[in-house]
């Protein structure tokens, strides 16, 4: 973490847009998305996501924090009519081109701030989905919980899978697996956290000319809490063993999730997913 000047939240969240944009352009061609894989066939999406959310054909689903698209896409592969949604420019004329070329003909795409979202695109969905890495990026989550529910209709659904809030407290970079050393808050706090940027977590040798990026965090209990002020319902609420990216504290499984190294004395949750419902009424 950098000891920078403090830097409000809608500069923090210009900084990120741009790094996206960069970021966008490496992962286009890198080995961690593959997107020429992608292309051929085939969906993205967890095993247990797949689970918990069911059947999605016919279903109309918002993809809030989109990045390129290839969850989006795998969706749309299973049958749902798709939008997809992100604040950088380059990552959504990307998901534009690759929906075309893949014959998805159907999918919208929508560049936006997450919070001007409801600003920008009407409607509500059957299902609003999110994952993977993006609450880090939102500085209130109330805010981002108003503009889920804005989006649910009555008797729709919002899933978001993510990293626990408990992970984010330990230094994940030049540490050993298993060695877990408190660094960060846990809570939401208003001021950015401000990290140096090296390459992308798709690829670190990459060049980047955007050499800060920044992040909040927010608690388990201010997360479930902002959805059911906002008018969700909780259904579900689990936590996992494992993250799906790499972290220094953690090892690789033979299943391709990063895990605390055998023999480490204790237990962690280190991913979460929860299920909310809008209610008929």
């Amino acid at each position: 973490m950098t000891d920078g000047p403090n830097v409000d939240a809608q500069r923090a969240i210009r900084a990120n847009n741009e790094l996206w944009d960069e970021w966008t352009r490496i992962h286009e061609t890198s080995a961690f998305y593959d997107l020429d894989g992608f292309k051929r066939g085939g969906i993205r999406l967890r095993p247990y996501e797949l689970e918990e959310i069911g059947p999605v054909d016919g279903l109309e689903l918002l993809h809030l924090q989109c990045h390129f698209g290839l969850d989006t896409l795998s969706w749309a592969r299973l049958g749902a009519k798709v939008t997809g949604a992100d604040f950088s420019r380059a990552a959504i004329e990307l998901a534009r081109s690759v929906a075309a070329e893949i014959g998805i003909d159907d999918a919208t795409f929508v560049q936006s701030d997450l919070y001007d979202l409801p600003a920008v695109l009407d409607g509500q969905f059957d299902l609003v989905y999110t994952s993977g890495g993006v609450l880090g990026w939102l500085p209130d989550i109330e805010r981002w919980a108003d503009v889920v529910a804005n989006f649910v209709g009555p008797g729709g659904r919002f899933y978001i899978t993510e990293i626990h809030p408990v992970a984010q407290v330990f230094e994940n970079e030049g540490v050993a697996p298993g060695e877990l050393r408190l660094s960060y808050p846990y809570w939401e706090h208003p001021e950015p956290l401000a990290f140096p940027v090296e390459g992308s977590y798709a690829d670190r040798t990459a060049a980047v000319a955007t050499t800060t990026e920044y992040g909040w965090d927010h608690g388990l209990g201010e997360i479930v809490t902002a959805l059911i002020r906002a008018g969700l319902r909780i259904e579900t609420l689990r936590e996992y063993p494992f993250v799906l990216w790499p972290i220094d504290f953690l090892t690789e499984t033979p299943d391709g999730t990063y895990r605390l190294p055998p023999g480490t004395p204790g237990e962690l949750p280190l991913f979460f997913s929860i299920l909310a419902t809008k209610p008929l009424a």
